[in-house]
């Protein structure tokens, strides 16, 4: 899961670019030696059973110390501050979802028709967001950061190889970023707990927008 991205698939390779996705860390590649593994997994289990506990907002360095039984220098120096707690206990979550797009059956999974993945690919992100949103929201500490994290350049070029795959009309990379931007977990929040709205409209905008840049099912 922290194999660095390639760079998005030129106009002219798309064919080439469905090898070469592959699982993508929300906060980035990080090797670890086997104790280093052990020790970030025992403080991830202790941050999760915190997290399901308390939630995101009471989640800090010092309780997930307390919890484990470390110092909360150990803690630190494992990821870095609170943002990176947060993202790496995002990972295997994240790295679920990944596998259900990049290996899985259809519609979302590589034998399935390109624009039948994509139709099924915007409800499928939003209810994973969804079901996680307190946990992605308190670690948005930096809102460009969104895109840049492999995890993001990831579902980008997989929505752009799927559009040029599907011959959608337009910059297939300007509208990926579009139909991405439009279940964003922030706004999807907005929409459904401040404006009142389902999230079955919410993803029925999704095929909206593919169904009007000519990506039917």
């Amino acid at each position: 899961m922290t194999v660095p991205l390639p760079p998005l698939p030129g106009p002219s390779d798309p064919g080439e670019a469905r090898t070469s996705l592959t699982l993508a860390a929300v906060g980035g590649p990080e090797p670890l030696r086997a104790d280093a593994a052990r020790n970030r997994a025992l403080l991830l289990d202790a941050a999760s059973r915190l997290l399901d506990r308390c939630g995101a907002a009471d989640l800090t360095m010092e309780s997930v110390a307390a919890a484990a039984g470390v110092g909360k220098g150990t803690v630190f120096r494992r990821f870095k501050d609170r943002t990176g707690l947060l993202i790496a206990l995002l990972d295997h979550r994240e790295a679920l979802l990944q596998a259900a797009f990049l290996s899985g059956p259809p519609p979302m999974g590589p034998d399935a028709p390109a624009a039948e993945r994509l139709h099924a690919f915007g409800p499928a992100v939003m209810r994973h967001e969804r079901d996680h949103h307190e946990l992605i929201l308190a670690s948005r500490t930096d809102p460009l950061r969104t895109y840049a994290v492999p995890a993001q350049r990831l579902r980008l070029s997989h929505v752009t190889l799927l559009l040029r795959q599907a011959r959608a009309a337009g910059d297939p990379e300007i509208l990926a970023h579009t139909l991405l931007g439009s279940i964003d977990t922030p706004l999807v929040h907005h929409l459904t707990c401040e404006r009142g709205m389902l999230t079955d409209q919410l993803e029925q905008s999704w095929h909206d927008l593919l169904i009007r840049h000519g990506v039917a099912c």
